[in-house]
């Protein structure tokens, strides 16, 4: 696809929408998963068992599928390539969803909505901070402390702040997906993001169905809603991921990072309407902190022209 269509604003609007509507139903249709398997949510190695199985898929639909459409084999050039697959594998895959699936079983899914929405700032940290991509601001800094509010709030009991370890887990898991954001751009310059994202699923998937499995994970009760949950999970990966991978690979990342805030927006939708969570969703505590969350992006980026002056050379 030309580059420069991919640059366009309408374009990485509208392709981000698409990702994160299907990355918002992946939170009601974890939970269903569960459901439907007959997974405990205090049985962690068969949630994560679950989770390997999904991300193996994942991983053979984008290799087979972008094999299709290349019309050759797709796989990594040489070694080099290998560990970048294995070091993004280990943020996007294995450690993201080893902390994402063991919280979602503690948490609700309309608060592990909106705590996913902090990844829209640790990934600009992490870039601006860490890898150098692009520069902080006043600006940034001071949406950042906004949105982080929202994040805050969700988790407030009278006076008191309520963090349970369902919500710490979920917020390291987003932090895990920020980092694997930014390798992923300061990947693209020299490597096929759509290779990279199926492969590292693939190998993240292989991992984790390693950990369930040796730790007794194990899945008894397998029905056809099950099956189509797990398939739509996996697709749901397979295309949000590759998807996002190229917009990330032709765009800065806070210009694509930003876009995240719709993640929590259709997860609470979503929720409320698959799992029934309406109290949680519609709670003034729950619309307060969602609009923290995105009032801060809309702090962070509004009227930002993405000059090149704001970033460095990768």
């Amino acid at each position: 696809m030309d580059k420069k269509l991919l640059q366009n604003t309408f374009v990485v609007v509208a392709v981000a929408c698409i990702c994160n509507l299907l990355w918002g139903s992946a939170f009601p249709g974890i939970k269903l998963g569960y459901k439907y398997f007959n997974i405990d949510s205090a049985d962690k190695a068969s949630q994560l068992l679950f989770a390997g199985i999904r991300f193996m898929i994942a991983g053979l639909m984008v290799i087979a599928g972008y094999s299709i459409i290349k019309r050759t084999f797709i796989r990594p050039r040489n070694v080099h390539t290998i560990k970048r697959v294995v070091m993004l594998s280990t943020f996007q895959t294995f450690l993201q969803y080893l902390l994402f699936y063991m919280g979602l079983a503690i948490t609700s899914g309309v608060k592990g909505s909106i705590i996913e929405g902090a990844n829209v700032f640790v990934a600009l940290f992490v870039s601006c901070a860490v890898f150098r991509l692009e520069k902080f601001t006043a600006k940034k800094i001071v949406g950042s402390i906004v949105g982080f509010i929202g994040i805050i709030i969700i988790n407030l009991e009278g006076l008191q702040l309520s963090l349970n370890s369902g919500d710490l887990l979920i917020f390291l898991s987003t932090c895990a997906y920020a980092v694997s954001s930014v390798l992923l751009k300061y990947y693209a310059p020299s490597e096929d993001t759509v290779m990279l994202s199926g492969y590292q699923f693939l190998t993240g998937g292989i991992a984790l169905t390693f950990i369930g499995a040796l730790f007794g994970g194990h899945i008894d009760e397998i029905n056809g809603r099950g099956i189509t949950i797990l398939i739509y999970l996996a697709f749901v990966s397979a295309v949000a991921y590759s998807l996002w991978a190229v917009l990330l690979a032709h765009n800065p990342v806070s210009k694509v990072a930003v876009m995240g805030f719709l993640n929590p927006v259709f997860g609470v939708i979503l929720s409320m309407i698959l799992l029934k969570e309406s109290e949680s969703a519609f709670g003034i505590k729950g619309l307060i902190a969602l609009a923290f969350v995105c009032s801060g992006i809309y702090i962070v980026y509004s009227n930002h022209k993405f000059r090149n002056e704001d970033y460095y050379e990768i």
